[in-house]
């Protein structure tokens, strides 16, 4: 494939959702006890039917529906504006997790010592084999070159959801974490299209500063 041709990545299966990693649930308790509306989590939880989470934290795999239902239970009761602060710190977080226990700390070095564009593009390939963890039945793409760009088409944080605003601040602020801490301190990642917004898919730009 060329450096600008779509890479394509699904999970799931026709007859049963699929599964995201347990980060996109244990991430955002953390998040809202570390913020000003800790007092909202169990209610929070209970509208999204997930208490039992509060009590017993998962340890594997979850139903990517009770992803969207956590997240729609957020917007429901703090708001876009919050929800969206929330969301971000649970990327970082998750981010931050990845770093500590996901990714081999020789591989960590390696990153850093590469010409940033190669170490982009190792990033890249590494998140598109990992996809089936954090896209669920969402399909992922990944286009390297300037900018690169991650591509949900079915984003289990915006599902069935409109808004005036792009929504999916998990996962940008996930990929901006990585990409910051292994390949360039200085980039950004921006949710430019969202589906919640009626674009097609949810389209994440990473960019250099100043852009």
């Amino acid at each position: 494939m060329g450096a600008n041709e779509p890479h394509h990545q699904t999970a799931g299966g026709p007859d049963q959702p699929a599964r995201i990693g347990p980060n996109a649930i244990l991430r955002v308790i953390e998040a809202l006890g570390a913020g000003p509306d800790a007092a909202a989590t169990p209610r929070i939880f209970a509208q999204a039917g997930l208490s039992h989470y509060l009590e017993t934290p998962p340890t594997e795999m979850v139903d990517e529906r009770e992803v969207t239902a956590l997240h729609q239970a957020l917007r429901d009761i703090l708001g876009i504006k919050q929800a969206r602060q929330i969301g971000a710190d649970a990327g970082r977080r998750t981010g931050d997790y990845l770093l500590a226990n996901r990714i081999p700390r020789p591989v960590q070095r390696l990153l850093k010592l590469l010409p940033r564009a190669l170490a982009a593009r190792v990033l890249l390939r590494a998140i598109e084999k990992n996809s089936w963890t954090f896209a669920g039945g969402a399909r992922f793409s990944t286009q390297s070159g300037c900018p690169t760009r991650f591509i949900l088409d079915g984003s289990r944080v915006c599902r069935g959801t409109r808004s005036p605003l792009p929504l999916c601040d998990f996962y940008g602020a996930t990929f901006e974490r990585l990409f910051r801490e292994l390949v360039d301190p200085e980039v950004r990642v921006v949710e430019v299209q969202c589906q919640a917004m009626g674009n097609p898919t949810c389209v994440f730009e990473v960019r250099s500063d100043g852009q």
